[in-house]
């Protein structure tokens, strides 16, 4: 509707994954660089989290597009199965047979390992949204990483999801599968250059004559709401491209862009935008460290005050009453 009024030749942030148009930001260039050192690695075991809409599965789409032919893959990206139906799936798309019979399933994939290793070429399992995975699943799929013979060295094993997948891996029954992990890595949202950059990225890839139809206020006020959430950045940028046609608008600023926000803003919904809430590295986990910290210092404060051989150091005398002093000594 808008791609012949703004000169573009399709529309541009449409929000369909498209493996041939993938923007690389230092982070996804990163990211897909450990997906490959991953398979080459040896490592087996592999964690990449990314928060929701951060283009997890555009990466790995890229990657798959991107493997060579001695790579025997399974991608899983709806692993809410059934144990018969999950073992089902990696059967038929490693092309081995399946007939209920979990043991006979093993020995199947065990001898595709050894095939494999025979032939120098590689199993790649991909569990995308392994951040649903049940726990008896998850032990499912790290002991098919028992089934290799030592030394071979051929399967790689991909746990994709959002952050919640760390929470999930907390469990104490999974601390065997913990113990594998050999890679972990978080994709990172754009920064305020790289959503520019994407923007710009994404209207030339579409036949845009001119790159300027998106103001620098309006490119910084879809930053600020998205979060340099890629699939974010499109919703909005496609509404106000829409909402730019129906106005006149030759070009898109920031005011188009908070109305175009306005009416995409569902009711109760705290943020402008479903946005997921920034990730923080185990920030509880840390405090508790801190605390734990402090408490062990003051405790040997205390010990070296009603100890006779160090009262004369004395650290606490200069915090605490000398009534309070007189109590700790004896």
């Amino acid at each position: 509707m808008y791609t012949k009024y703004y000169g573009l030749s399709k529309k541009p942030f449409a929000l369909t994954p498209d493996p041939s148009l993938v923007f690389m930001s230092e982070t996804h260039q990163e990211g897909l660089a450990i997906l490959k050192y991953g398979i080459l690695s040896k490592k087996c075991f592999l964690v990449l989290t990314a928060d929701v809409g951060s283009g997890k599965t555009t990466l790995l789409q890229a990657l798959v597009s991107s493997l060579e032919h001695d790579v025997h893959l399974c991608h899983l990206n709806n692993p809410i199965l059934r144990r018969d139906e999950f073992f089902s799936y990696i059967a038929k798309q490693l092309g081995l047979q399946w007939d209920g019979n979990k043991a006979m399933f093993l020995i199947e994939f065990g001898n595709l390992l050894k095939e494999c290793y025979r032939k120098n070429e590689r199993v790649l399992l991909i569990f995308d949204e392994a951040h649903v995975l049940p726990i008896d699943l998850l032990e499912e799929i790290r002991l098919l990483s028992n089934l290799e013979e030592k030394g071979q060295d051929v399967l790689s094993i991909f746990l994709v999801g959002q952050p919640e997948l760390n929470e999930r891996m907390s469990d104490d029954r999974l601390l065997p599968l913990r113990q594998r992990i050999g890679i972990r890595f978080h994709l990172n949202r754009f920064n305020l250059e790289e959503t520019r950059q994407y923007i710009l990225f994404r209207l030339r890839h579409a036949g845009a004559r001119h790159l300027n139809i998106f103001s620098d206020d309006a490119i910084v006020e879809i930053h600020q709401v998205s979060h340099g959430t890629p699939r974010l950045i499109n919703i909005i940028c496609d509404h106000a491209l829409l909402s730019g046609f129906a106005e006149s608008k030759p070009a898109i600023n920031a005011d188009l862009v908070r109305e175009s926000v306005e009416d995409l803003h569902f009711p109760g919904e705290e943020n402008p935008l479903p946005v997921a809430s920034q990730t923080e590295p185990d920030r509880g986990r840390l405090l508790g460290v801190c605390g734990g910290v402090v408490v062990v210092v003051l405790m040997l404060l205390v010990v070296l005050e009603m100890l006779p051989a160090t009262r004369g150091i004395s650290p606490l005398g200069r915090i605490l009453p000398e009534s309070l002093l007189q109590y700790l000594r004896f």
